[in-house]
């Protein structure tokens, strides 16, 4: 088993990564939580059908009574009535300051059971068991939870450290191809903030990581995990290093808002943002036209990328909803090599619009 320590406060935690490690979640758990913790589990349909009992017996055999939430799945479930309909379930199925939410699912189970873990009695305790790419590689990590507007993406929400994270790779195997090749753009933009290594691999593993080989696999979640617990843990809060996480996401999250949530799947939208900085980043000369190439070919190579029915200027506008916008001013994590980023906000507009047309033009 591969473990990494998030070192935020006031406690640390403990990101297990481990094939096959689903079956034994009760056992790593029950060191970690109270004796008297009651768990309720929120996960998706899909997510019960295939792995639900893995886990539950799993709990139980630990000395557990797990009980489970369901919430339906989807983009456009993350909203504030679904943590009133979930805070309800728990009131009635009494739960109190005992209370442990498992978030068992993808990146919107995580942040909505995250922000219900947050808020029920003020607070009750938390454990993400992530079963996608795109949660088990970046959103599980680091405490942040949320919901989203109409105007924008996850602009109420709080941080809420979960006292676990248990990953199992293998649970990637019932992925639908286009949702486990969307969170694969979260790992490269990984590799592209700051591990070079974890970048080269997909360019040299390519054909393995898309068949899904389990050992390559754990090792790119591995990695993966391994720098995104570096970052949180030098910058919990995101006032200065943590905001590197952002890459492509600016740009990714406006992509979605004006796609109303429905056509793009969250990594494809940050996939297409990255693209889209890395022209940025061409035009401000910060980054060689090699390196951009290099960059641009290894995110298109994962898989072919949804076609965005986009107005430009309209994706432009919805920048400034932003929550990472300061003082008015648009921040943009842009490449200037493979494992290194900068943070900049004085990108002309033009530019920006510039950038959202070559993204538009290479999407048809």
């Amino acid at each position: 088993m591969i473990s990494h320590r998030v070192e935020v406060s006031p406690r640390a935690y403990e990101v297990h990564i481990e094939n096959g490690l689903l079956a034994r979640a009760g056992t790593l758990l029950a060191p970690v939580l109270r004796p008297a913790s009651r768990l309720f589990v929120l996960t998706v349909p899909p997510v019960r059908r295939k792995w639900g009992k893995t886990l539950v017996d799993s709990l139980t055999k630990a000395g557990f009574n797990p009980r489970l939430l369901v919430m339906p799945e989807g983009e456009q479930h993350k909203r504030l009535r679904t943590v009133e309909q979930l805070t309800e379930q728990l009131s009635r199925l009494g739960a109190d300051r005992n209370a442990v939410v498992v978030a068992f699912g993808g990146g919107v189970a995580g942040d909505v059971g995250g922000l219900v873990a947050s808020l029920y009695m003020r607070g009750v305790d938390f454990v993400q068991v992530p079963t996608t790419v795109l949660a088990q590689v970046d959103a599980s990590i680091g405490g942040k939870t949320g919901v989203n507007l109409t105007v924008g993406k996850n602009l109420v929400g709080t941080f809420h450290q979960p006292q676990a994270v248990l990953i199992d790779p293998l649970v990637l195997s019932s992925l639908p191809a286009r949702e486990y090749r969307a969170g694969l753009f979260e790992s490269i933009k990984a590799g592209i903030i700051g591990d070079a290594e974890l970048f080269e691999k997909f360019e040299d593993k390519r054909e393995a990581i898309l068949q899904r080989e389990a050992g390559t696999v754990e090792r790119i979640i591995a990695a993966s995990v391994k720098l995104k617990a570096e970052v949180v843990s030098a910058d919990e809060r995101e006032y200065g290093l943590r905001r590197v996480l952002n890459l492509g996401h600016t740009i990714g999250h406006a992509l979605e808002a004006e796609t109303s949530y429905k056509s793009l799947l969250h990594g494809e939208a940050v996939a297409w943002g990255m693209l889209a900085v890395v022209h940025i980043a061409r035009a401000l000369d910060r980054l060689d036209a090699a390196t951009a190439e290099r960059i641009s070919a290894a995110i298109l190579n994962l898989g072919k990328l949804p076609k965005l029915e986009i107005r430009s200027r309209s994706v432009l506008k919805r920048l400034h909803s932003d929550k990472k916008t300061r003082n008015g001013r648009v921040h943009f994590v842009l490449p200037v090599a493979v494992g290194k980023v900068e943070i900049v906000s004085d990108v002309p507009e033009e530019t920006v619009l510039n950038a959202i047309e070559h993204i538009r033009r290479l999407s048809n």
